[in-house]
């Protein structure tokens, strides 16, 4: 439904994403009954709550509205605006007003009078196309007039972008990205073809093509095969974590996609062409056959020329004799052979690597590292960093050094994109970085291109988990090069109560199928998902009277599929341990609902969330993806989460960024330690059974593991190997640039900022 609104208060506003909550004014009686505010004012408008991005926060500017009524239960009826128009005044009060108003940057109230004074009612049109003009107004300068031009004309094209772009139901938010990402000529570019939305990351080509289609447009339209071969190579990036794709897949599937229920086809001819033409002006990179998007290309490039020349940089020598027998004596420990010569490694070169799977020693390997460049370098820093907070507090808890940070944080980095801190380089002496295996390509590249020739760069993983969640394959490939020294650790260690998880992680990474059972390590029949459901939700009542919901975690190979999925469990789980009740506060947002209590988890970095403590006193700012933290007061427009005495404030439209944690999939626990998990595997799960999803799964618990569901799932994971390697050229990159360097015959010519072919 549609009708014309004005704002009335502010409810709730968010000013990074521009989300708000708004009593807004209107005299449609389409407004239903159930909606209307209950107090009534003198102008006798109807008052009503709407949610929405980038709403007017003025009264002078009119809206027309589109969206629809919604109920969650909690705060009754509100109109959900997707779309919205300003109408713009005619009058030369209302033009006052309405350059007054908050709408438009860089013009306050003594601007609005000056311009309304020199040009009446045709101010804006003045605004809109005589802009120079403004100078014959006192006191606007020409710097001033830049300024005012800017401010106006980003208003306006937002304005004609969300009109241009709503069959696609674009918000404010997005409409700002694709604002970002072709400036001022955005709608230009896109009247001309609504297919180069595919160039922004998130606008699949399917959306797009849906929309054109029914409005009649051209299906051969040399951009829509443009799209077609964008949106390929970024679906084999984001779905297989592929760097790259060759250029025959890329044809073949971009070919196949145009052609959809198509009746007049486009013929391969026509794609080549596009592609070629994207080539020619550096669209996208062609290297040896295969086809990159240019910065991935760049990313790739640069890390192997950064990561050869740290493999040949040669640190000063040390007489290490004196400073081992110290460590022995401080710390209390015997290394066993490989484990001192993993130490020395790290003080012989500049970047090394230690990996190796549960048990083997890793942490006291870092304890030993620590302190022996302690003694060695006493006032250079040390940096510990991993991919998720709850590995670097793990750091820090094994090492000591209680700073260990994410990387995210380490390297300032704030979603995407770097932006400013991308040339600021790390001031460290000693990095180690812990849980490599999730580093993808992207932030391997940032970490490499800031890190100085004389830090010494310590890797510590386990190159048997899975590969990360974003494209690349790092750490293998960075062992696979053969330039960087790796120590590996393969000797178990721990006879404790928990030697079996340790022992049967081995057996099933060497395929191995005849693991050790006992106390710790224990496998429950179930002979379908809802039986499996049903025993994994009896056992967590049982293991959390035993130790506790925080040392206790659920872990599925998947996240929708079925009731053994881990969203379904979750919501089994939730009803079991913390159930609706009366007066029990919960909050519904977005299709999800918080209960007082929940176990919830981050899932995405937010380095600028404030944290406090008890007594709400700032104490840092920082959440990050896997972070996970319980429901600790609900309130009308905030939830607060405890995430181990570091308290959250989640305004509405952040609580996207949280999901129950009673249960999570495999990909997900990547990085942290439980005391127990608990595992379903069922062959409904078949096509993500794998040895390496087992194993990352098994190697998650330090005392008990619990297997629900069928044997035969259990003995096709271990005997399926990973799913098939990732496009990456990665270790192939370093070992040509270590020859060329080695040679002294690296030119500008191999450098990535060439324009390939």
């Amino acid at each position: 439904m549609g009708f014309v609104a004005a704002f009335d208060k502010s409810i709730f506003y968010n000013q990074e994403n521009r989300y708000c909550i708004f009593q807004l004014k209107t005299a449609d009686k389409m407004v239903p009954p159930e909606a209307r505010s209950s107090f009534k004012q003198r102008d006798h408008l109807i008052r009503f709550v709407a949610v929405g991005y980038d709403l007017p926060r003025d009264d002078t500017v009119k809206m027309e509205l589109e969206g629809t009524w919604t109920n969650d239960g909690k705060h009754g009826l509100r109109f959900e605006v997707e779309h919205w128009k300003e109408i713009l005044p005619s009058t030369v009060q209302g033009i006052r007003a309405y350059l007054a108003s908050r709408s438009l940057k860089c013009i306050g109230e003594k601007t609005a009078d000056a311009i309304v004074e020199r040009f009446g009612d045709r101010s804006l049109e003045v605004l809109e196309h005589e802009p120079e003009r403004l100078l014959e107004i006192r006191g606007i300068t020409e710097e001033r007039l830049e300024e005012i031009k800017t401010g106006y004309m980003e208003s306006r094209v937002m304005r004609e972008l969300l009109l241009l772009l709503a069959p696609l139901k674009v918000t404010p938010n997005t409409a700002l990205k694709i604002l970002g990402h072709f400036g001022m000529k955005g709608v230009e570019l896109l009247r001309e073809s609504l297919f180069r939305l595919c160039e922004v990351p998130g606008f699949g080509f399917r959306r797009v093509d849906e929309i054109v289609r029914n409005s009649g447009g051209d299906l051969h339209d040399p951009i829509r095969i443009q799209g077609a071969l964008f949106y390929t190579i970024e679906e084999s990036r984001g779905k297989n974590g592929h760097l790259y794709i060759e250029v025959e897949r890329l044809l073949r599937d971009a070919f196949k996609l145009l052609n959809e229920d198509l009746d007049k086809p486009l013929t391969r001819d026509q794609v080549e062409q596009q592609l070629a033409a994207m080539i020619n002006l550096n669209v996208v990179v062609s290297s040896g056959g295969n086809i990159y998007l240019p910065h991935v290309y760049k990313q790739e490039c640069e890390t192997a020329l950064k990561v050869a020349q740290m493999a040949l940089h040669v640190p000063e020598p040390v007489n290490l004799m004196p400073v081992m027998e110290h460590v022995r004596n401080r710390l209390g420990i015997t290394l066993s052979q490989r484990q001192a010569e993993g130490v020395e490694m790290v003080f012989r070169h500049n970047l090394s690597i230690i990996t190796g799977g549960p048990g083997t020693g890793k942490s006291t390997i870092l304890r030993a590292v620590v302190e022996a460049y302690r003694m060695l370098y006493p006032e250079r820093r040390i940096a510990l960093a991993a991919p998720t907070g709850k590995a670097s507090r793990r750091m820090a808890e094994t090492t000591g050094v209680e700073d260990a940070q994410t990387l995210h944080s380490l390297l300032k980095l704030h979603g995407d994109d770097s932006g400013q801190n991308k040339k600021q380089p790390l001031e460290a002496g000693l990095l180690i970085v812990d849980e490599t295996s999730m580093v993808d390509m992207w932030l391997a590249h940032q970490l490499f291109t800031r890190l100085p020739s004389d830090t010494k760069v310590l890797l510590v993983g386990d190159a048997d988990q899975l590969e990360s969640v974003g494209a690349g394959n790092v750490f293998q490939e960075l062992i696979e090069s053969g330039i960087v020294p790796v120590t590996v650790l393969d000797q178990i260690f721990r006879q404790a109560e928990d030697s079996r998880i340790a022992y049967n992680a081995k057996f099933i990474n060497e395929g191995n199928s005849e693991l050790y059972y006992g106390s710790d390590f224990i496998f429950i029949p179930a002979t379908d998902q809802e039986e499996a459901a049903e025993t994994v939700c009896r056992i967590y009542k049982e293991e959390a009277a035993r130790v506790g919901i925080q040392q206790l975690q659920i872990l599925s190979p998947y996240r929708k599929n079925g009731e053994a999925s881990s969203q379904n469990l979750n919501e089994m789980i939730r009803e079991e341990i913390n159930p609706e009740m009366e007066g029990k506060p919960e909050m519904a947002y977005g299709g999800r609902v918080f209960r007082l209590r929940d176990r919830v988890i981050q899932l995405k970095n937010n380095s600028k969330m404030v944290l406090y403590n008890r007594q709400g006193d700032i104490i840092g700012k920082g959440v990050f993806n896997g972070d996970v933290g319980f429901v600790r007061e609900i309130r009308p427009d905030t939830v607060i989460i405890n995430f181990d005495g570091r308290y959250a404030k989640y305004p509405l439209d952040s609580l996207e960024e949280l999901e129950l944690s009673y249960a999570m999939t495999i990909h997900r626990a990547q990085g942290s330690e439980y005391d127990t998990v608990i595992i379903p595997l069922l062959m409904a799960h078949w096509n993500l059974l794998t040895r390496n999803l087992l194993y990352t799964a098994v190697t998650r618990a330090k005392g008990r593991v619990l297997l629900v569901g069928q044997k035969k799932a259990l003995f096709t994971a271990i005997s399926k190997t990973r799913k098939g390697k990732r496009n990456t050229l990665l270790a192939e990159r370093m070992r040509l640039y270590h020859r060329k360097l080695t040679s002294q015959s690296l030119t500008a010519a191999d450098t990535p900022m060439r324009k390939a072919s």
